[in-house]
């Protein structure tokens, strides 16, 4: 049987010089542009590369209707965690509410968490080894003001302003020196929130206090309610207020809250009384004022617990009052 013999290189000899010279050029020439296309593609794709990180390094631009002294205090945090994406130039003003237990602060903060724009992450320093020491205080801050803290009042992708709430006994006064350097480093703004009337937030705590150990809504304690009915329980609890000790805690609570704004008087801050913000809600347009926000008409779901007068609400009442006739606190026996 006759089988065919497959070409090999010997055949290819066969061909005359020059046409064998033509083919080989021909094979060098196309070797040489298919190899320079490739570098060309391959630079092309190099340059778009060092495109987008250019683009994406560069600074962003100044916000409009921004005045100047109000730069610094304007941030751009770049979070470990994720990406801010479309909201990396979106600036964050940082703050902090300073103030002390039963001064309105929770109700306060669920207005702020109304703002779509506003993530204020609550009493984060209520956990003890956050404050064990200077050092845990300020990394404990840098997760917050870096966007890397997350709370159910987070929006930290697209937030304009961020803070948390910080009660006085909570490690701010002991590391007060520390704290004002950090404030100022970090350009934080303070917003603070007492009561004017100390003698109702005395009833507040003393009932709190109370709640925790009897929980009379269904077995659980409850320092904030969204109901009526709720509210209502709660108020039923009459303390009895020790009036021998009545006027030094007074003194010393009202000293406390001068101290600390004496502390800070050199950071950006704000005061403000719970008092006014009951009786005054064009108040919260001041806050988001100061915290250079859109404005926006703020809400809250929560109950105010304590509305009757106060001769009804403390079981002493006689005792309480004249405790405090023709002394500086005489005014609280009054205003509601």
């Amino acid at each position: 049987m006759e089988t065919k013999d497959s070409p090999d290189i010997k055949s290819f000899k066969k061909f005359p010089l020059p046409l064998r010279l033509v083919v080989l050029v021909v094979a060098v020439v196309c070797g040489i542009y298919i190899g320079t296309i490739c570098l060309e593609q391959k630079g092309l794709r190099t340059s778009i590369n060092l495109l987008d990180i250019t683009v994406f390094k560069q600074p962003c631009s100044r916000p409009s209707g921004v005045q100047e002294w109000e730069l610094p205090y304007l941030h751009y945090p770049e979070p470990q965690n994720y990406s801010r994406e479309e909201c990396a130039c979106n600036p964050v003003l940082f703050f902090c509410i300073v103030s002390m237990q039963r001064s309105g602060s929770g109700w306060f903060e669920t207005f702020l968490n109304s703002h779509i724009n506003v993530s204020s992450n609550g009493e984060i320093f209520s956990v003890g080894k956050r404050r064990a020491n200077v050092s845990s205080i300020l990394e404990t801050m840098d997760k917050v003001y870096n966007l890397d803290w997350f709370s159910s009042a987070s929006k930290n992708e697209c937030s304009a302003a961020v803070g948390f709430k910080w009660m006085l006994n909570q490690g701010l006064m002991e590391h007060h020196e520390e704290i004002e350097e950090y404030f100022e480093r970090r350009r934080v703004s303070i917003i603070f929130l007492f009561r004017r009337n100390l003698l109702r937030r005395m009833i507040s705590v003393l009932a709190n206090s109370y709640d925790k150990d009897a929980k009379p809504l269904n077995g659980s304690h409850k320092s904030h309610v969204h109901s009526a009915s709720e509210a209502k329980i709660l108020a039923k609890y009459r303390p009895r207020i020790n009036v021998t000790l009545l006027i030094t805690e007074l003194k010393l609570t009202k000293e406390t809250a001068a101290k600390a704004i004496t502390y800070f008087k050199n950071t950006r801050h704000i005061v403000l009384y719970y008092e006014d913000l009951v009786n005054n809600r064009t108040k919260l347009k001041d806050v988001q004022e100061f915290l250079r926000v859109p404005h926006r008409d703020l809400e809250s779901r929560q109950v105010k617990i304590h509305t009757a007068p106060l001769s009804k609400q403390i079981e002493n009442w006689d005792e309480v009052q004249k405790a405090l006739t023709g002394t500086p606190y005489q005014s609280f026996l009054h205003k509601d």
